[in-house]
């Protein structure tokens, strides 16, 4: 059976700027072997699989798979799969959101505007902040070497997933610096975390945080555009800075480094954020999968 299959750009700034994701519109009798091996084989950070709902409150269900395992909650795959389920006309939200069925829940999706200027925000998991300070963990100082440390001390956050943050003194810096991966990596496998996760503030008029993504607890040496992260990171300032200029939410720029151009919405209200973005639609076609597992 020839099943709908979307690559999406997620969390664009520029078209081709933002995180790839691959969609199979309708998953239904896919079992979890045949999922891992399509996903295998798109070899993207993450491939998506949709589902109808099995909880009544929600509008759909998907399933978010790596090359190696299914993860229960990503924030580019989830704002990806929403972006299709609206394109495929597959739910219809109710009162501006779309309620998604993930390994974390039902978690509601807020829709703002239409067509090219359309937005979507995702209401990110609980964040609580587990252990703060450079000496927060021995394997941490490594991870850190090079990076000159901002305002707020390095955190270990869980929300979700678990990530290290830390904050770096400036933009600049941070744009130059070229991470220990195998220093960050011992760290993500020591803490069964994602990896480490570095921010700094910015006066550009059109971005207020710079933010590099290194989840090399999965594999990946730098992430272009990450909803997941950066919930953790908006959870973190929130929580360290409730009357900050950040506390009600900003425009982050990712993934330059690395050739991308991503923009992330951030929404904080008391202990709520919201993440999102724009998503394009690359490729709109039919999937032949059949044969496989």
């Amino acid at each position: 059976m020839s099943i709908r299959y979307l690559h999406l750009d997620v969390f664009a700034a520029t078209v081709g700027g933002g995180n790839h994701l691959g969609v199979v519109t309708d998953a239904t009798g896919w079992s979890d072997d045949r999922m891992q091996a399509f996903a295998r084989w798109t070899n993207l950070v993450e491939t998506t699989f949709l589902l109808p709902p099995s909880q009544p409150n929600a509008s759909y269900r998907v399933r978010i798979f790596t090359p190696h395992k299914e993860i229960p909650f990503a924030g580019h795959p989830s704002i990806g799969s929403a972006h299709a389920v609206l394109e495929c006309g597959l739910a219809t939200p109710v009162d501006g959101v779309l309620w998604q069925e993930c390994g974390a829940g039902v978690l509601p999706i807020r829709i703002e505007g239409e067509g090219g200027t359309r937005h979507l925000l995702l209401k990110s998991p609980h964040a609580t902040v587990e252990k703060t300070g450079r000496d927060a963990h021995p394997l941490l100082h490594a991870a850190l070497a090079g990076i000159p440390l901002g305002t707020l001390p390095p955190a270990y956050v869980a929300g979700g997933r678990h990530w290290w943050l830390a904050e770096c003194a400036d933009e600049a810096s941070l744009r130059g610096w070229q991470p220990d991966h195998a220093a960050i990596g011992a760290l993500a496998k020591a803490t069964d975390s994602l990896g480490l996760c570095v921010f700094a503030r910015s006066a550009h008029p059109d971005y207020q945080l710079v933010v590099r993504a290194l989840p090399a607890g999965v594999g990946i040496v730098e992430d272009p555009a990450s909803g997941a992260a950066n919930g953790l990171i908006a959870a973190y300032i929130a929580h360290a800075e409730p009357h900050g200029a950040l506390a009600g939410g900003y425009t982050v720029s990712q993934g330059r480094e690395i050739g991308h151009d991503a923009s992330l919405i951030v929404r904080i209200d008391g202990d709520v954020v919201w993440i999102g973005g724009h998503t394009n639609t690359i490729i709109d076609g039919t999937l032949h999968w059949s044969g496989a597992a």
